[in-house]
């Protein structure tokens, strides 16, 4: 697929990209390389090739989901400066 002047335009202004008129050759040559190379990648066979996420697998570390502290809640309340019902009591900020 090729660009051309005017498709090289319309895509520097719907991407809000000032561009030259005298840089829009360039421009439109850049884009039909990049057109280029994704139409050459769309050639590999890639059928049973699972996506990955990393060149290499990597397995993250898991943790149990357990609450391992907690129970604080007087502790912390005790420096608020206004504090009802167990909870953080704030000023309204919306009329």
């Amino acid at each position: 697929m090729s660009i051309d002047k005017n498709t090289a335009r319309r895509v520097a202004h719907l991407a809000r990209i000032e561009v030259a008129d005298d840089q829009l050759d360039r421009l439109a040559a850049e884009l039909s390389n990049i057109l280029g190379f994704m139409e050459q990648l769309n050639e590999v066979d890639v059928e049973g090739v699972e996506p990955m996420t990393s060149v290499t697998p990597m397995n993250l570390k898991r943790r149990q989901d357990v609450v391992t502290d907690g129970g604080y809640q007087h502790k912390i309340l005790a420096n608020a400066p206004d504090a009802r019902e167990g909870f953080f009591a704030v000023p309204k900020v919306v009329e």
